[in-house]
């Protein structure tokens, strides 16, 4: 298996260098013409290669969006974690950033609460998508359609009595975090754990990627929490301005 998919990756530098056709390509990595066919119609299959109209192989267009989005991902992330750890270092809670991708939200980062209780949270891990205040961040900023659309498809386990129910009340949380341009989970997931959060915005005003502080009862209450709201959205702020080269959006 790992030799197949050495094979399949030494494709792709093979054919940034301008379109191939199938003898080139089995020629190149040394192997018979059908391996090189099973190879190409696989990569094929997810995007990351085109077969061309002269039958000749080149880059797909897939790849291109897999790289853009790569890419963004790291800026994002690379730009927001000195704002991220100086807000852990200032305030002690544990400091998350999250992006939206492909129907999930993700940890990009986390910075841990200096507090002897630690979330369980993980980098890479996708969140609770109905009740995390990162993903109504993320969400919210969607274009309506799409908002009604991705709402009736999920699911609403109700980890918590104070869990998002259904869809409408999904929507209408969105709509909430749209107009106030900030979110709260206020023992949705978990009932000892709350959450305030803010977006970061791109150049265009959109919402690239969401920060938020977490922190258990035991440590701080949701009252207490909600008072580093403003220190939240100003560090948000400040990742935004960073990350477009321009002033955040005032109109949230």
């Amino acid at each position: 298996m790992s030799q197949t998919v050495d094979r399949a990756l030494s494709i792709l530098p093979l054919l940034a260098q301008g379109p191939a056709d199938l003898g080139q390509v089995a020629d190149r990595l040394g192997v018979h013409k059908s391996t090189a066919l099973r190879l190409l119609r696989t990569l094929h299959e997810h995007g990351l290669v085109y077969r061309q109209q002269d039958q000749r192989y080149r880059l797909g267009a897939r790849l291109f969006a897999l790289a853009q989005e790569a890419v963004e991902n790291l800026d994002i992330r690379e730009i927001a974690h000195p704002h991220l750890a100086a807000l852990n270092e200032q305030i002690g809670h544990t400091v998350h950033l999250a992006v939206h991708e492909e129907g999930e939200v993700l940890y990009i980062d986390k910075v841990e609460s200096r507090y002897p209780v630690r979330m369980y949270s993980r980098i890479g891990k996708p969140v609770a998508i109905t009740v995390a205040a990162v993903a109504k961040l993320l969400l919210a900023d969607l274009p309506e359609h799409e908002r009604r659309a991705l709402a009736a498809k999920l699911d609403y386990p109700l980890y918590t009595p104070r869990s998002t129910p259904n869809a409408a009340a999904f929507l209408k949380e969105l709509a909430t975090v749209r107009e106030q341009g900030w979110a709260t989970d206020l023992g949705g997931h978990e009932e000892s754990i709350n959450c305030v959060g803010a977006p970061i915005r791109g150049a265009d005003g959109r919402v690239v990627a969401a920060m938020s502080v977490s922190a258990p009862n035991v440590v701080v209450t949701a009252e207490e929490l909600l008072t580093l709201l403003p220190l939240v959205r100003r560090t948000a702020e400040d990742i935004s301005r960073d990350y477009s080269g321009n002033a955040p959006r005032k109109d949230s």
